[in-house]
């Protein structure tokens, strides 16, 4: 298992998302491309506990802010991902 998909797994799981390669890849497709003018924590596809928990990450939480860029990157992107891959 890549360190990558190791971080992404933690942070689904604080999200109460699925934490499994394949759960993390189908969310990733489903919600991607990202729109660069949106801000990742103010996404329409996340729950109000979940934004909210994205926002602390990236005020004030070093520990999780490696993850949640990681998971932003991925969101913008435009090609397909694979669950190896992240």
């Amino acid at each position: 298992m890549s360190a990558n998909f190791h971080h992404l797994a933690e942070l689904f799981e604080e999200l109460g998302l699925p934490p499994d390669p394949y759960a993390i890849t189908a969310y990733i497709r489903n919600h991607s491309p990202l729109h660069s003018s949106i801000r990742l924590e103010e996404a329409d596809f996340w729950s109000p506990s979940q934004a909210e928990l994205l926002h602390q990450f990236i005020l004030d939480d070093a520990e999780w802010v490696g993850m949640v860029d990681q998971l932003n990157l991925a969101l913008r992107a435009t090609q397909g991902l694979e669950p190896n891959a992240i």
